[in-house]
């Protein structure tokens, strides 16, 4: 896989990326954008268009607003920005990663480009420069380019007035609504629809939503492992506030910037590239935060084939792992709170224990929905909430409940940050700081919390005791070093071993 592209085209990755234009190499969509300087539009490497653009045509962005900000408009043949973005983002730790994560989350639609850089520590004027250089597009062209995306997704999968769109993308008005999509994709909003309805010919369609409901699709680079993804989500969901239907609904309460909402997804067919999803809101601005967090609850963004063919090359071990589970997913929490409080409830306990205690502390502190929806019938708690508990009425063990209200009081008073746009590095040192929270909880919250994709617990039990079976290093110390050759993608190797441990616990029942 081609590095990622920096601002326009870079000569060290401009023959690598100028290849996979020619041989249409779809692997390459998302992490790079091509724009046609000879046509004005930006397309993915793998647009099925039958003539290929000169080479001295070409120009590569790391983003599709980077295109946008030099004037190239999307390509209507390959819909460039339909492709999920790049992993690139999420495996940096850099000031532009974390920036553009904070975009994702809808940060700026929330605090302006003043609020971003505070958040980051940097004055505006000094993210603006770094953005451009890097990526060819300054906060508010991301944002832009998000909010047009967004725009796109809901026009061809929703039959939601544009107005509504309009309101739920982040813009601010209906004109500039219609001029960004007219500017960005070349066609109207009544046109862009219009195409969607012709081309799925009554069968899969513009979605009607059920009263109160929105409807989409969330794509995602295939391969999936549909059923390890939901096998783990219904082995960890916490009663109240998540659950899977013997239908194969995964179903979770959020709260998200204007109150809670709910969240339905599911598999579609098995020929599919997306997955359905339901979201009933308490306003339609939180959509996209709604849709960026269920992306990275199933970790859509992941390029499944980028992970296995790196793993499979480090480490022959993972070759017959990766076979057997080629998709295989990295699934995460809604927020570092619900990860944090979740992990320190699960210390030296089982999956199955730490599910009944998860239950009943979810359920007694946290806030009772006013429209629960099958299961889940509560908000989890917020950080101040489990700060003000007295440890002794949590019926834990002491220790870890006195952990758990020192973290909740850490989160609440910033001394941690375990948001979006957080410095990784900085969120595992505040955490080990905390008496109670040792390695294999900084793991996990780094993991299931900051969606981090390359950390690894070797002193993990479970991880250990397959590690052994496979050939590998079982002590804590040796199998920690040996785990360094699977960078940078050291959290799927723990989801491979882990998959392989839980499938000989099924074995072995």
């Amino acid at each position: 896989m081609a590095p990622l592209a920096t601002g326009a085209h870079t000569e060290t990755n401009t023959e690598a990326w100028m290849l996979a234009v020619e041989s249409r190499d779809a692997r390459f969509d998302g992490w790079v954008t091509v724009g046609v300087s000879s046509t004005g539009i930006y397309c993915r490497p793998s647009c099925p268009t039958p003539v290929r653009p000169k080479r001295s045509n070409m120009k590569f962005f790391a983003t599709p607003a980077g295109a946008q900000q030099a004037g190239f408009r999307a390509c209507k043949r390959c819909a460039p920005d339909a492709v999920p973005g790049s992993p690139e983002w999420n495996r940096r730790d850099d000031l532009v990663a974390r920036a553009i994560r904070a975009i994702d989350d809808g940060e700026l639609d929330r605090g302006g480009v003043v609020g971003v850089a505070a958040g980051l520590g940097v004055s505006s004027r000094h993210l603006h420069r770094v953005l451009l250089d890097e990526v060819g597009a300054g906060p508010l062209a991301l944002a832009r380019s998000r909010r047009a995306r967004a725009a796109r997704t809901l026009i061809e999968t929703t039959s939601i007035a544009f107005s509504e769109v309009a309101f739920a993308a982040g813009f601010e008005s209906i004109r500039q609504f219609n001029d960004t999509v007219r500017e960005v994709f070349a066609v109207t909003p009544t046109e862009l629809r219009a195409k969607a309805n012709k081309s799925a010919k009554g069968s899969k369609g513009i979605l009607g939503s059920e009263p109160g409901w929105i409807e989409l699709r969330l794509s995602y680079r295939p391969p999936i492992d549909m059923e390890q993804l939901w096998g783990w989500i219904g082995a960890h969901a916490i009663g109240g506030v998540e659950e899977v239907t013997d239908n194969g609904v995964f179903r979770r309460s959020m709260r998200l910037a204007n109150g809670p909402a709910i969240v339905e997804l599911q598999p579609a067919d098995a020929d599919a590239d997306y997955i359905k999803a339901r979201f009933r809101l308490e306003s339609l601005s939180d959509l996209q935060q709604a849709i960026q967090r269920s992306r990275a609850i199933l970790d859509l963004d992941a390029d499944p084939t980028l992970i296995g063919e790196t793993l499979t090359a480090a480490d022959p071990v993972f070759g017959p792992l990766v076979a057997e589970s080629p998709g295989l997913r990295s699934p995460t929490d809604v927020s570092g709170l619900d990860a944090g409080v979740r992990a320190i409830i699960h210390q030296q306990v089982s999956v199955q224990s730490a599910r009944a205690v998860g239950s009943r502390l979810f359920q007694t502190h946290g806030d009772e929905l006013e429209h629960p929806v099958g299961g889940v019938r509560f908000l989890t708690p917020t950080a101040e909430t489990w700060a003000s508990l007295d440890p002794l009425t949590l019926g834990m063990p002491k220790s870890r409940a006195e952990t758990l209200v020192r973290f909740a009081e850490a989160v609440a008073d910033g001394t941690v940050d375990l948001g979006p746009s957080a410095n990784r590095a900085a969120a595992h040192d505040a955490l080990g700081a905390i008496k109670g929270i040792g390695p294999w909880t900084q793991t996990i919250i780094a993991l299931r919390g900051m969606r981090d994709p390359d950390v690894f617990s070797a002193g993990d039990l479970a991880l250990r005791r397959v590690a052994g079976s496979l050939g590998l290093p079982e002590e804590a110390n040796a199998l920690d070093e040996h785990a360094e050759r699977w960078a940078p993608w050291r959290s799927y190797a723990m989801h491979q071993l882990w998959n392989k441990y839980f499938e000989w616990q099924e074995l072995n029942k």
